[in-house]
């Protein structure tokens, strides 16, 4: 399937029978968030023949016979996670968009999916632990080099890039690497303590709120040398929104963790922005990566907007 395709999720009893005892084919669940949409039809936006390792163990996975559409999970059978990822699914449980889709609508509202196959073994101190396709990502992927040139073949066959784009990026990439290796290491000078990072009043944003992100000499102050502020790491491909205006799409209190499967809670609070994400361009050893996770954003780095001053704003 490749993007662009129209396809129809099929209905419930069909996936049931493509799934082994933890509800997941081929490793990858099929989560009860994905009930809802047994019978409703959708285009691919991307293929998933490849995603970025959540757990940060390697940089990419190759993915079999997957893709994503633009729907995202919303948590409700995980613990409540708010971190909205991008749903996988296997091609196994679609097919070509049909004309039949409110039978299977009605099909999977009365049977529904158990809740079993959202948990996993709890820990030793009794605190659940959550299966989901983020904490499965490696189990269901094999590893895939940076290196192989035929993922990018990939991506333009399935229609998740042109050629075009393909060639520059990848152009672009290794010269930057080549760069990078031929430009020679400098010792660290001597240097007094760098100033703790700068805070701003917490703003208590709520979701449809109007924020600006604020410059990058102002964001910079409140950061770390390691990019952090309060172990939340700014993207240096965030940098480029810097100036913009954009939604609140939401809080993010709590998370999935990919490498455990326990439900972390935020100590201090972020939230993400409608259609800010990212788009597997910012890092040569992730390059044209379909799996879009939100960018998360303190506080500190936005500040409500005026919307008589903005210059460019998007989902206004």
């Amino acid at each position: 399937m490749k993007a662009g395709d129209w396809v129809e999720v099929r209905p419930l009893h069909e996936i049931l029978a493509t799934l082994d005892s933890r509800a997941s084919l081929e490793a990858l669940p099929f989560m009860p968030e994905m009930v809802r949409y047994c019978g409703t039809r959708f285009t691919v936006w991307k293929s998933a023949h490849k995603t970025c390792d959540p757990t940060g163990a390697t940089d990419m996975r190759r993915m079999k016979d997957a893709v994503h559409g633009e729907m995202r999970c919303s948590g409700e059978a995980h613990g409540g996670c708010e971190a909205r990822c991008l749903i996988f699914w296997k091609e196994a449980w679609l097919k070509p968009a049909g004309l039949d889709a409110g039978a299977a609508r009605a099909e999977a509202g009365a049977i529904g999916l158990p809740m079993e196959g959202a948990r996993a073994p709890a820990f030793p101190d009794g605190s659940p632990r959550f299966r989901c396709q983020s904490t499965e990502i490696v189990p269901a992927t094999t590893p895939l080099s940076p290196t192989r040139l035929n993922q990018y073949l990939d991506d333009i066959a399935t229609g998740n890039a042109s050629a075009a784009q393909v060639g520059a990026r990848v152009s672009a990439a290794a010269l930057t690497g080549m760069l990078k290796r031929l430009t020679p290491r400098r010792c660290p000078a001597a240097a007094e303590p760098a100033p703790a990072p700068a805070s701003y009043e917490p703003l208590g944003l709520q979701p449809g709120e109007l924020v600006e992100v604020r410059p990058a000499e102002d964001i910079m102050r409140t950061l770390n040398c390691d990019w952090k502020n309060r172990g939340l790491v700014f993207e240096r491909e965030m940098l480029k929104y810097c100036g913009g205006q954009f939604r609140v799409l939401g809080r993010v209190r709590r998370q999935i963790d990919e490498n455990t499967g326990r439900m972390l809670t935020f100590r201090n609070g972020c939230v993400i922005l409608d259609g800010l994400y990212c788009t597997g361009l910012g890092k040569r050893s992730r390059l044209f990566c379909p799996r879009a996770p939100y960018y998360y954003w303190r506080e500190d780095w936005l500040r409500r907007a005026d919307p008589d001053a903005c210059r460019w704003r998007v989902n206004a």
